[in-house]
């Protein structure tokens, strides 16, 4: 059994549902080859209860999404860009699910940002200086995933939030739409 302390707790404080809650931001990595850049974790509760997700995290304080997803994305990935390359929100997601032995519930803002070849690569060689006591626990791998083959994976049963994701990069293949997509997910 994996010890957690209460650091690992604070950022999911009860909602008037009585819920742990968050708001997050999220961001979408997209390399030159339309690439999206995910992160695998598993449940501590049950290890083989794992999932493909994009950068990202816990709203802090009075901050914006824009500002989360900057700082997520830096804390996770090593990686520092400026606010106006976020494209979005492309995406509001508000999902219910287990994680920690508890059902939790988060609403999401998600952000396209797309990166040269030399940051894409930057990324492979990431580590984990950057996570929290509990990202280092939960956290297994990250990579770029082509989408054919994340797809694959899909159909084979591994769980990729959001749900959708492929198609949604599909269709931003040239560029953002301008449309913000609204998901709920149980």
């Amino acid at each position: 059994m994996v010890e957690l302390s209460g650091n690992d707790f604070e950022e999911w404080p009860l909602n008037d549902e009585g819920y742990p809650y968050r708001q997050a931001a999220r961001v979408i990595l997209l390399d030159s080859r339309n690439r999206i850049f995910l992160i695998r974790g598993h449940d501590l509760d049950d290890p083989t209860h794992t999932w493909w997700f994009t950068p990202g995290g816990g709203r802090e304080g009075d901050e914006s999404a824009q500002q989360a997803a900057i700082r997520e994305l830096r804390e996770e990935t090593g990686l520092s860009i400026d606010v106006e390359r976020l494209s979005g929100p492309v995406i509001k997601r508000s999902a219910l699910f287990r994680f920690l032995a508890q059902v939790r519930k988060q609403d999401e803002e998600f952000f396209i940002v797309r990166l040269s070849e030399a940051e894409a690569s930057s990324l492979v060689a990431s580590d984990s200086r950057g996570w929290t006591a509990l990202e280092r626990k939960v956290l297994d791998e990250q990579r770029w995933w082509d989408l054919d083959e994340l797809e694959k994976i899909q159909l084979q049963g591994q769980k990729v939030f959001p749900a959708g994701l492929v198609a949604y990069v599909r269709q931003w293949e040239e560029k953002w739409d301008g449309i913000c997509h609204i998901i709920a997910e149980e």
